[in-house]
């Protein structure tokens, strides 16, 4: 079995890196500071076309794999999860409309996200569904050749900065539904915010990527803005999980090594009591096992990817990645504020940045604890529990 690149894999992660490389600490302090939009680095991205990494040839895309795809969000993750999160949608979000959306749909919306152009944020999270997305009440109301909707979602990234939203909404009512996952539809259509107030969500990390309240009255959407078949929505949201899944635990395993290193050269470079830290035992064994869990996961990932990539079943894997990334994406992140001690807990050594951020993967975009579900049941065979 052979785990090394191949040349062109090693040229895709040597020309994110120099990307990446333009936009150093302090660039993400002063993000993290004002809460702004990592605009230039977005379009350092945009303007290489790596926005069309994975699109079709024929939309102006690159047409890469999914293990491609981890190797750059590896890279980029590096730089912490504003980083990721300023990419991720218009990079990976729109997979419904590659599989599923028509010849025009795809040629009318994915060229103007490759170039970065149009930006596009994902209204799928209710206040009161939480993960059980059957339960959304957002609702699509047929008026002629147009859909009218009202509703509530929330956790929406990038919703200031977006003039576009993938939105997955109800038309018919859960009651009224063959099944629980039936009667749910997928949009892509304008964010008018004439009809749509989009109420910014104040939060622990990722400060520089927003995450919004949404108060959809009376949004209009064209028919032709329907993804796919009405009632579809909730199959072909699930088609992009298994993806989202790869782009997300390889984005927490690079922001995991980075502060991994950080503390390591801290270690290093750090004396007291007349020899550095990282010559003591309690320093250096909490971060050599990091080392080892994040070989583990990123290997896990890696499989994942892989088996995504020929076809083949993945979801078992490609959650476990999830889920072991984001393990030790929070052990590092903790292990190296502790490792600097005081100075772990300033700004300036960047390390509680990616502490505050290293929460997040816990909760998002699925919790640790419905992914060990999902593996009990699929994997276990125990009885659903939820």
């Amino acid at each position: 079995m052979d785990f090394s690149l191949t040349e062109e894999q090693g040229a895709i992660r040597d020309n994110i890196a120099r990307i990446c490389g333009r936009f150093g600490d302090e660039y993400w302090l002063q993000h993290d500071r004002e809460a702004a939009f990592p605009h230039e680095f977005a379009q350092a991205f945009a303007d290489a076309g790596w926005f069309g990494a994975i699109f079709p040839e024929s939309c102006g895309g690159a047409a890469l794999g999914m293990t491609e795809a981890a190797l750059i969000m590896l890279e980029v993750g590096r730089l912490g999860l504003a980083a990721c999160s300023s990419l991720h949608m218009n990079m990976f979000g729109a997979q419904p409309i590659v599989k599923f959306g028509s010849e025009e749909q795809q040629k009318r919306f994915l060229p103007p996200l490759i170039a970065g152009t149009d930006r596009a944020c994902f209204g799928v999270t209710e206040p009161d569904a939480g993960l059980n997305t059957t339960q959304i009440k957002t609702f699509a109301r047929r008026d002629g050749d147009s859909y009218v909707v009202d509703g509530r979602k929330v956790w929406t990234s990038t919703a200031q900065e977006a003039n576009k939203i993938l939105l997955l909404a109800r038309t018919t009512s859960f009651e009224a539904s063959k099944t629980p996952t039936a009667g749910m539809t997928l949009f892509y259509t304008d964010l008018d915010r004439s009809v749509v107030e989009v109420r910014k969500i104040e939060k622990l990390g990722r400060a520089a990527v927003d995450s919004n309240a949404l108060f959809i009255d009376g949004l209009r959407i064209p028919v032709e803005d329907r993804i796919g078949e009405e009632g579809e929505g909730f199959r072909y949201l699930l088609h992009g999980l298994n993806s989202e899944r790869i782009i997300v635990a390889a984005g927490f395993l690079g922001a995991a090594r980075s502060v991994l290193e950080r503390a390591t050269q801290y270690a290093k470079d750090r004396v007291v009591f007349g020899r550095p830290i990282g010559q003591n035992q309690a320093i250096q064994h909490p971060l050599a096992q990091i080392w080892i869990e994040l070989e583990a996961a990123e290997l896990m990932m890696f499989k994942g990817a892989s088996r995504y990539d020929s076809g083949a079943p993945c979801g078992s894997e490609v959650n476990a990645a999830k889920y072991l990334a984001a393990e030790v994406f929070f052990k590092a992140a903790t292990r190296a504020v502790r490792t600097h001690g005081g100075f772990g807990y300033a700004k300036e050594f960047h390390v509680e940045r990616y502490f505050r951020e290293s929460i997040l993967p816990l909760i998002a975009p699925v919790s640790q604890e419905l992914v060990l579900c999902y593996i009990a049941e699929r994997q276990l065979g125990l009885p659903k529990s939820y």
